[in-house]
């Protein structure tokens, strides 16, 4: 009965695919044309699109770097894998930065951050197993080229924006004081009414009330106290070390 059942089914749906796709050259033969052409347009279209998706000029243009399956690019080159130490060079400085392009400062943001991701997944590797990771000077030195790049990088749109504008900061503001007599850097904002009428803005209080006058010299006495301090310990330790260490004068 079920088998029976199953036959009918699929005849039926045969027939009604037959129906929908046979096309008769006798009653319709324009149809038929218009249906072959069709056929042929998206045949050829598809061909060019996967020409145009398999050509290696127009693929240089979709790939950024080359393609790896896995994680290989959270963790260091297998030749360093087991070894102690790890030979790698000194930060990138402030002056060869300034000589290079945007595009390649841009291209060298992506891969200090990338090696940065790398070195952060070796070391919490290392700390998982218990061991030091190889060379862990290696996160300074990448973090010092990010910021040092990240300084060039602003000194670029301070320069640019001076030179549009004529503001040295990129949002406009003025120093003021708060009601414990400290001074801060306050960045202007856009309000939809005035200041004075304003109450959110009067709450700030941009003022230093005469009570507070007295304490702010006193810490400012005692940040210039605590800085003559570190100076004079600098100082002593230089000596110290000088004497421990005399330097070797060169005789004639």
């Amino acid at each position: 009965m079920a088998a029976a059942v199953t036959s009918r089914l699929t005849t039926a749906i045969c027939r009604q695919f037959q129906r929908f796709v046979t096309v008769s050259s006798h009653t319709q033969p324009q149809y038929a044309t218009q249906a072959l052409s069709k056929f042929h347009s998206c045949q050829q279209r598809q061909m060019y699109d996967s020409w145009w998706f398999r050509s290696p000029i127009n693929n240089r243009a979709l790939h950024t770097s080359c393609v790896r399956k896995g994680l290989e690019e959270f963790f260091d080159l297998p030749e360093n894998w087991g070894e102690l130490t790890v030979k790698s060079g000194a930060p990138w400085t402030a002056k060869q930065l300034r000589m290079k392009s945007n595009e390649d400062l841009h291209k060298l943001w992506y891969v200090l951050l990338k090696e940065k991701n790398m070195l952060l997944t070796l070391e919490q590797e290392g700390k998982r197993q218990c061991v030091q990771m190889p060379s862990p000077e290696r996160i300074k030195k990448v973090e010092k080229s990010i910021m040092r790049l990240d300084t060039i990088v602003k000194e670029r749109e301070d320069a640019l924006r001076l030179l549009q504008t004529g503001q040295e900061k990129a949002r406009p503001g003025a120093w003021r004081r708060n009601v414990f007599g400290k001074t801060f850097w306050y960045r202007f904002k856009e309000h939809p009414i005035p200041w004075h009428l304003n109450s959110r803005y009067k709450r700030r209080r941009f003022f230093e009330p005469l009570h507070v006058a007295p304490y702010t010299r006193l810490s400012l006495e005692k940040y210039l106290k605590d800085k003559m301090r570190k100076e004079k310990k600098e100082k002593r330790n230089e000596k110290k070390l000088s004497a421990m260490f005399p330097k070797k004068t060169a005789h004639a």
